[in-house]
C-alpha cells in the first residue's frame, strides 16, 4: 500500500508540474466522452419523439382496405360494410374498438370560387381510434349519428379559408346540393401530411348521413384497435381472414399496421446511433494517439529522473505503474469532465424543447464513455510506460 501510494503521489506531482500540457492532452478525451453521451442521448430522444409521433396517429391501430382492380369494376359484394365493422369487435379477440369511413370528393364555394374538399363519413369510435382533437365546438354525439343530422366538423385550414377569423361553429356550409351546420373544428393529433383520409381541407359527417346521401353502406377503410401492442399482429392476421370469410373468394383485402413504420424508425435510429458512436470512437482514438505522443515526449524529458529513481532502488514495475497512472489520470479526468459536459447540454436544452418531450439520459452511455475513455488512455499509455520502465539506470543518468 505504501508503494502504491508513493507511485500515485509521484504521478500526480508530475501532472501538476505540467498542468497545461495535461489539460490539452485530455481535451480529446473530453470531446470523445462527451460525444458518446450526447450521441446516445440524442438517439434516444429522437427515437422517443419519432415513435411518439407515429403512435399518436392511432394507438395499436390496424386498418384494412379492399385491393381495387384498375382494369375492371368490382362487384358490390366485394366491398366492406357497416355489418362487417359491427361484427369485428365481437368476432376477433383483442379488438377493443372498431370504426369505418367512406370519403368522396366534393366542392365548397368560397367567394364565388369552387374549391375541392374531402367529405368523409365516419362511424362511432372514429375519434377514439384516430385520436382526433376538437379545437372548438364539439364532436358528434349518439343522436347525431343515429338521426342523420346534417352536422359536420371541419379542419382548421378549411375554417380559415371559408370563414376567416370568424367563429365557424353554428354557421352553415354548403357543398353541392347539401347544406351542413358546422358544430366543431378538428385536427389530427399528429399531422399525417395528407397520407391518411384527412386532408388539409376536409369535412367529416356522420356515416348515417353519408349512407343516406350515397344510398350505400360501403366502407372504404375499416379500422380496428387492438387492446395491447403485442396483439396488433394477431388482429391484423385475423381481420384479413375474417373479411375473406364474409366476402367472395376473389375479393382481396390488405391489412396494414404502424408496426412496420415503428420498426423502420427504430432501425434508422439505431443505424444513426452506430454511425455517430463510431465518429465519437474515432475522436477517442485520436485522443489516445495524442496521449501516447505526449507520454513519449514526457518519458524523453524525464529520462534522468527515471535513472535516479532506478539508481536508488525503484523497481521496473513501479516506473511502469507511475506512467500508466499518469495516462489513466489524464484520460479518466478528461472522461469525467466530458461526461459532465455531455449531461449538462441535454439538461440545458430541455428548457427549449416542447413540454411533452423529455430528454432521456442513458446510464449505460455514461458507463461506456468512462470505461472506453480510461481504457483508451491506459492502452495508448502502455507503450511509453513500458519504454520508461525498460530504461537502463546508467544510460539514463548520462542522458542530457
Amino acid at each position: 500500500m505504501i508503494a502504491v501510494r508513493e507511485t500515485l503521489s509521484v504521478a500526480i506531482d508530475a501532472l501538476r508540474a505540467n498542468k497545461v500540457r495535461a489539460m490539452l492532452t485530455s481535451l480529446g478525451v473530453i470531446i470523445g466522452s462527451a460525444s458518446i453521451v450526447l450521441v446516445v442521448t440524442v438517439a434516444l430522444t429522437s427515437q422517443k419523439f419519432v415513435i411518439g409521433q407515429i403512435e399518436a396517429v392511432g394507438s395499436n391501430l390496424v386498418w384494412v382496405e379492399l385491393v381495387r382492380s384498375s382494369d375492371k369494376p368490382q362487384p358490390l359484394s366485394y366491398e366492406m360494410t357497416i355489418s362487417d365493422m359491427q361484427v369485428v369487435k365481437q368476432a376477433i379477440p383483442g379488438v377493443v374498438e372498431s370504426a369505418g369511413i367512406r370519403d368522396i370528393p366534393m366542392e365548397v364555394v368560397v367567394k364565388g370560387t369552387a374549391r375541392p374538399v374531402n367529405l368523409i363519413g365516419v362511424t362511432e369510435g372514429y375519434q377514439k381510434i384516430r385520436r382526433l382533437v376538437v379545437t372548438s365546438g364539439r364532436y358528434f354525439d349518439s343522436l347525431d349519428m343515429d338521426s342523420r343530422s346534417k352536422v359536420c366538423l371541419i379542419t382548421r385550414e378549411l375554417s380559415d379559408r371559408v370563414y376567416g377569423l370568424e367563429n365557424p361553429v353554428g354557421r352553415s356550409l354548403r357543398m353541392g346540393e347539401l347544406t351542413f351546420t358546422v358544430i366543431g373544428v378538428f385536427r389530427e393529433r399528429v399531422s399525417t401530411y395528407g397520407q391518411s383520409e384527412i386532408q388539409d381541407e376536409s369535412v367529416i359527417i356522420p356515416f348515417s348521413l353519408m349512407k343516406n346521401y350515397t344510398g350505400q353502406d360501403v366502407l372504404r377503410t375499416l379500422y380496428a384497435q387492438a387492446a395491447r401492442p403485442e396483439d396488433v399482429s394477431g388482429v391484423q392476421r385475423q381481420l384479413t381472414q375474417f373479411l375473406r370469410s364474409r366476402h367472395p373468394a376473389q375479393a382481396e383485402f390488405k391489412a396494414q399496421t404502424l408496426s412496420a413504420i415503428l420498426s423502420a424508425a427504430k432501425n434508422i435510429s439505431l443505424a444513426l446511433t452506430i454511425v455517430l458512436v463510431v465518429i465519437a470512437a474515432i475522436a477517442l482514438l485520436v485522443s489516445g494517439i495524442g496521449i501516447m505522443n505526449i507520454m513519449l515526449v514526457t518519458v524523453r524529458e524525464r529520462t534522468r529522473e527515471i535513472g535516479i529513481r532506478k539508481a536508488i532502488g525503484a523497481q521496473r514495475r513501479a516506473i511502469l505503474y507511475q506512467f500508466l497512472i499518469e495516462a489513466f489520470l489524464i484520460s479518466g479526468g478528461g472522461a469525467v469532465i466530458g461526461i459532465l459536459l455531455g449531461l449538462a447540454i441535454p439538461v440545458a436544452a430541455q428548457y427549449f424543447l416542447p413540454g411533452n418531450l423529455r430528454v432521456p439520459v442513458s446510464g449505460v452511455s455514461v458507463v461506456i464513455a468512462f470505461v472506453v475513455s480510461c481504457s483508451t488512455g491506459v492502452f495508448f499509455g502502455y507503450l511509453p510506460a513500458s519504454q520508461a520502465a525498460a530504461l537502463q539506470p546508467i544510460e539514463s543518468l548520462r542522458y542530457e
